[in-house]
């Protein structure tokens, strides 16, 4: 059985940072891509960071953009997104999820396996 648990959320002012983590279980993690998406309140999901299976692409989107590095750890099965100068409009609940394909793309369509979330609140 395929588990995603996100773990790292929490409450943070505006301009500081927090790292997420993703736990994988029962799939060859190494071959998967892994994402991240987010969800605000009222909000559709929405792509945040992708990393192919070797590690070697990475892509973003432009909201995040220099401010959060997403990475991965083969031998702990574990995704990884550091997020610097948080924003109050960073606020949602973010999630991992993986890609057996993996293309790592911006889709939530592209991925197989969903983690349920941790909340992450910036104050202003």
């Amino acid at each position: 059985q395929v588990q995603l648990v996100e773990s790292g959320g929490g409450l943070v002012q505006a301009g500081g940072s927090l790292r997420l983590s993703c736990a994988a279980s029962g799939l060859t993690f190494s071959i998967f891509a892994m994402g991240w998406f987010r969800q605000a309140p009222g909000k559709e999901r929405e792509f945040v960071a992708a990393i192919s299976w070797t590690g070697g692409s990475t892509n973003y989107a432009d909201s995040v953009k220099g401010r959060f590095t997403i990475s991965r750890d083969t031998a702990k099965n574990a995704v990884y997104l550091q997020m610097n100068s948080l924003k109050p409009e960073d606020t949602a609940v973010y999630y991992c999820a993986a890609d057996r394909m993996g293309r790592g793309t911006s889709l939530p369509s592209s991925y197989d396996y969903w983690g349920q979330g941790t909340s992450v609140t910036v104050s202003s």
